[in-house]
């Protein structure tokens, strides 16, 4: 994995301010052409903090976005389920309301194709981001979520250097996500066969339901050493095993606020190590500006555009953690010089 892959929320600000003031002239010229352009966000889920803290930065920019005239309309619309065909549904009727992008956070990397491919033959701008569909007219933002994986397993090393059993959360089924990062975990255990994963569960992304999950699956399993997982499920994994009576193993965490909160209790009181690490929430407003610059024909952006995911560990966390709203998610909300920086960055 490449260093630009773990570097961390500061060093991702930096290299991206590095690159703006080439920028400015572009970000100007951008605003006086897509102020006639509606955008549309179709989101399939919305059940747990990272989604939560995602929509509410989304909100934010693209609120401040149509009072600046920059564009006419960015409208949120989640479904009320996680149905691929409803997300599908949604899509279609986007493009019948004359929307002229499309924000996707996808349900499924292919299931939606055949409506994606839809809206751009009808013209739609389609970006996707998080959860990214493979149809090529679309345009996703990429994070490495694989090496998110294999990181994981690498740093469980660290800390649990004779290996053991080892306990995987898994995501929400059927997204991209969940498939990369449960795909990275395997390709870490491959390269450190210390470690033997005993269990694995599926936590939605979500505290709650990784803590019900957890303590299901605890009284058939042998020890663990270790929780290899995907984001917003640490917490709970710590209040199952903790409530369990069992010992407590080295957790992976994922940018939470009660996750770190957690940390820093227990590295207070015997100095726990771990490590953390999640895409950030605002990646959302990225998509959105990006989508923005391909209407207003900035014809640098790429179909693939890579960002990194932000990483935490024993050393920098506790600093972040007042930063945080209490349930919220480390993040980062992208401004438009943000998006032109970070287009420029993967064109060269």
């Amino acid at each position: 994995m490449s260093s630009s892959q773990k570097i961390s929320k500061t060093t991702a600000i930096c290299a991206l301010a590095a690159a703006m003031l080439s920028s400015t002239a572009l970000v100007g010229h951008a605003q006086a052409e897509t102020g006639d352009k509606k955008i549309a966000f179709s989101n399939n889920y919305a059940g747990n903090s990272w989604r939560q803290a995602m929509l509410k930065s989304y909100e934010i920019v693209a609120k401040k976005a149509v009072a600046d005239k920059i564009v006419a309309a960015a409208d949120i619309f989640t479904t009320a389920d996680k149905e691929v065909p409803t997300q599908a549904a949604q899509i279609q009727n986007l493009i019948l309301q004359g929307y002229n992008a499309i924000v996707i956070n996808a349900g499924s990397p292919t299931a939606l194709n055949g409506a994606v491919k839809q809206a751009c033959s009808a013209g739609v701008v389609v970006v996707s981001f998080d959860g990214v569909v493979t149809e090529p007219c679309a345009y996703r933002i990429v994070v490495d979520f694989k090496g998110l994986g294999v990181e994981e397993v690498n740093q469980m090393a660290k800390f649990q250097p004779k290996g053991g059993n080892l306990l995987e959360i898994r995501g929400l089924a059927g997204t991209s996500i969940d498939d990369a990062i449960h795909t990275g975990i395997l390709e870490g255990v491959k390269a450190h066969p210390e470690f033997k994963i005993v269990g694995s569960v599926a936590g939605d992304w979500d505290q709650t339901t990784a803590q019900k999950a957890v303590a299901t699956v605890l009284p058939s399993l042998p020890l663990i050493v270790g929780v290899v997982d995907q984001g917003g499920d640490g917490y709970g994994a710590a209040q199952a095993i903790a409530a369990a009576g069992k010992p407590r193993p080295t957790i992976i965490m994922g940018n939470r606020q009660d996750e770190l909160a957690w940390w820093k209790e227990q590295k207070a009181k015997d100095g726990y190590q771990t490590w953390s690490a999640s895409i950030a929430p605002g990646v959302s407003t990225l998509a959105f500006w990006v989508a923005q610059q391909v209407l207003n024909g900035n014809t640098k952006v790429p179909h693939d555009l890579v960002v990194p995911y932000l990483a935490f560990t024993q050393d920098n966390f506790e600093a972040e953690l007042p930063n945080i709203t209490k349930g919220g998610v480390a993040s980062h909300e992208y401004t438009q010089a943000d998006a032109v920086a970070a287009i420029n960055a993967n064109a060269k």
